[in-house]
């Protein structure tokens, strides 16, 4: 397989977050993170997706010292997107989503445009998004986000029903809060199985690094289950 300039991007992304890691966090999570994803397929090229997700933490630690163990409710977001496909490979979308958290609900509008590259042996697809978040009592949290990710059927060109494939997403979040800033790198690779053209399956790790900027670096992973079908 030829590798190129936006897939070399991608795993040196992904080498980056290696070297970072090597380094040490000084605080660490981990946790599941089940997703249930539903795309309904409109008239003119219009789409709906509508996502649900919740996160529960299972360990913290503190420079490698794990403080906490157990089964810890974080959250859950309940997300609907509407898009609309604006060229052969790409679409342009908005929508909301809802955060529920420490008996708090959380509101944040979204704002994305996709492109998606049909290579021969795998599909290359970038995505730039921007949300708003608001909280009442806190200054509106602005993010830019750019994420590329890419899909290897490990059977054949492309994955048919009944196939595994691979999928590897890297991505990178600027957020502003009042005089507060801040980065985030983000690194998920999955393993799929699509049971037909409509309904797959994922499993992998989300992998988030981020308060660069203070003197507390955070790392956070989730394993995900997650389950998308299309009508």
């Amino acid at each position: 397989m030829r590798i190129t300039w936006n897939t070399r991007n991608l795993f040196g992304g992904l080498l980056l977050l290696l070297g970072v890691s090597l380094q040490g966090q000084s605080v660490s999570q981990f946790g599941t993170l089940p997703v249930v994803n539903l795309n309904i397929g409109l008239s003119n090229g219009w789409e709906v997706n509508t996502k649900w997700e919740t996160r529960q933490i299972l360990s913290t630690s503190v420079d490698g010292e794990r403080l906490e163990r157990g089964f810890d409710f974080s959250l859950s977001d309940h997300a609907v997107v509407l898009a609309k496909k604006v060229g052969l490979n790409s679409k342009v979308a908005a929508g909301y989503l809802l955060r529920f958290r420490d008996g708090d609900i959380i509101n944040r509008s979204i704002q994305q445009f996709s492109v998606v590259q049909r290579l021969r042996n795998f599909r290359l697809a970038h995505r730039l998004a921007s949300d708003q978040t608001f909280v009442q009592t806190e200054a509106v949290e602005f993010r830019l986000r750019y994420r590329i990710g890419t899909e290897f059927a490990l059977n054949g060109q492309s994955a048919d029903a009944e196939e595994f494939y691979l999928k590897l997403n890297n991505e990178y979040l600027a957020s502003w809060q009042g005089t507060d800033f801040d980065f985030e790198i983000r690194a998920v690779p999955v393993l799929g199985y699509k049971f037909t053209d409509r309904n797959k399956l994922e499993l992998g790790l989300d992998m988030r690094f981020d308060s660069f900027l203070t003197e507390d670096l955070r790392r956070r992973s989730w394993g995900i289950i997650a389950w998308y079908y299309k009508v």
